[in-house]
């Protein structure tokens, strides 16, 4: 009877490593197709150049695919409306651009970069933030 139980054990635990395997796979090569790697080369205009001259800028690290990073959107629109001529709001997509992930050093996404006129950089959020976060960050920038 103990012998029974250690099979069935042991049948059981290499099924569900078959199982664990498969998913895993799966889910990588999904992952692959839904985040297209583009070189900055092949799409340069989507890479603004950061941070703006002579400006306050707010830099959003994303994805257009990202719940949070969706959530931001309105966000940004409204921020560069609001700023414009005065603060300069930029967004990169790093699932396009995965090399730009690397060169600010996000571990999270969205992650919101903030640099004052001088360019250099003064903040960091990672996650979503709100439009009273955003302007508060400006207004300590002296950006009103």
């Amino acid at each position: 009877m103990q012998r029974f139980r250690t099979t069935t054990l042991v049948a059981a635990a290499v099924v569900a490593l078959v199982v664990a395997a498969i998913v895993g796979a799966y889910l990588i090569s999904v992952r692959q197709t839904s985040m297209p790697v583009a070189s900055a080369a092949a799409e340069p205009a989507e890479v603004p150049a950061v941070p703006v001259p002579g400006m306050v800028t707010m830099l959003d690290l994303g994805a257009t695919e990202c719940i949070p990073c969706k959530m931001m959107i309105p966000v940004l629109e409204d921020m560069r409306k609001e700023y414009a001529g005065r603060a300069a709001v930029l967004f990169i997509d790093v699932w396009k651009h995965p090399d730009e992930g690397r060169r600010f050093g996000i571990q999270g996404i969205p992650t919101q970069i903030f640099y004052d006129a001088q360019g250099r950089e003064v903040g960091r959020h990672v996650g979503f933030f709100d439009r009273d976060g955003i302007r508060a960050m400006f207004a300590k920038l002296g950006v009103h």
